[in-house]
């Protein structure tokens, strides 16, 4: 034992000696060396990065620096009237709150024109909405909508809080009077569709999409001419799986106002999912809805 130890002694003695006769071949790093440099990110899509500031040029999102925390904030829905009756008014109010503090947030980033984009989905898959609450001098987001019939209904928040990451916060709603059933048994079916001002057909790569892998979703809009964007972007996609749990938000990963978007999507399961894909043409709003299988892994 004691041996050892005078063996690690040694050879501790052995190398300051070294590097005191020949610093040069030990070499320590100069006190001001620069630190590595800051990559920065589009806080949208996260693979967008760049070595100076500026935008993303895939969804016009300003780039921060470094790469932000991936931080869920609390989200509080209140519905009023509380006990939501079918046909019937009710006002939806969105409270942000810090996730360290629990303080309300009251500053937020324009995402696409707009401070909040909200999703409603029925349980029958339905009913869709897609549309913006306004914020009120309060910080709280507010809208007033009509849900047709019993059941569940999900809704999905999309919004910036100064400071954070974009969020995608989904909440559900009740309707009673009726069966809460969440899902449908959806038959696949991705054939043209035509919808107010165009026909839109889609193409997957891979053919059958697998569960967890990327796919790639091309579009084509028929006609060609007068396509715009909506709310800042060449189009917008929700896909919301066939039970309600996984619901995505997002825009085309190609486009450049030609007649083939290109969207990228990676479904979490298998099963078939129902997409909602949007595009403006002519100042019309069109969308179509497709029921998109995906598979497992095999």
């Amino acid at each position: 034992m004691i041996d050892t130890v005078l063996i690690r002694l040694f050879a501790v003695l052995f190398v300051a000696v070294l590097c005191a006769q020949e610093p040069t071949k030990f070499p320590l790093p100069p006190a001001d060396a620069p630190e590595a440099p800051v990559d920065f990110v589009c806080p949208m899509d996260p693979d967008v990065r760049s070595k100076g500031p500026g935008k993303c040029p895939r969804c016009g999102m300003t780039l921060v620096a470094g790469i932000p925390d991936q931080v869920e904030y609390p989200l509080d829905l209140k519905l009023t009237p509380a006990r939501i009756q079918p046909g019937k008014h009710v006002q939806l109010a969105f409270t942000i709150r810090d996730p360290k503090t629990g303080e309300q947030v009251k500053d937020f980033q324009i995402v696409h024109e707009k401070l909040f984009h909200m999703f409603i989905v029925s349980q029958d898959l339905k009913f869709f909405v897609h549309d913006h609450p306004i914020k009120g001098d309060d910080a709280i987001f507010r809208y007033d909508t009509v849900l047709p019939r019993p059941g569940m209904y999900r809704v999905l928040g999309d919004f910036y809080p100064a400071g954070g990451v974009p969020q995608l916060i989904v909440r559900t709603m009740i309707v009673p009077g009726g069966a809460i059933t969440p899902g449908t048994k959806l038959q696949p079916d991705v054939s043209p569709r035509k919808t107010a001002n165009m026909t839109v057909s889609l193409r997957t790569e891979p053919a059958k999409p697998i569960a967890g892998m990327k796919t790639l979703m091309f579009f084509h809009l028929d006609p060609s001419d007068g396509i715009e964007k909506y709310l800042g972007a060449w189009g917008h996609m929700m896909a919301a799986s066939q039970d309600l749990v996984d619901m995505i938000h997002t825009h085309p990963f190609l486009a450049n106002g030609g007649p083939d978007p290109q969207f990228n999507l990676i479904f979490p399961r298998p099963g078939v999912y129902r997409v909602w894909v949007q595009f403006q043409r002519h100042g019309e709003v069109n969308t179509a809805v497709f029921d998109v299988p995906v598979n497992e892994l095999k």
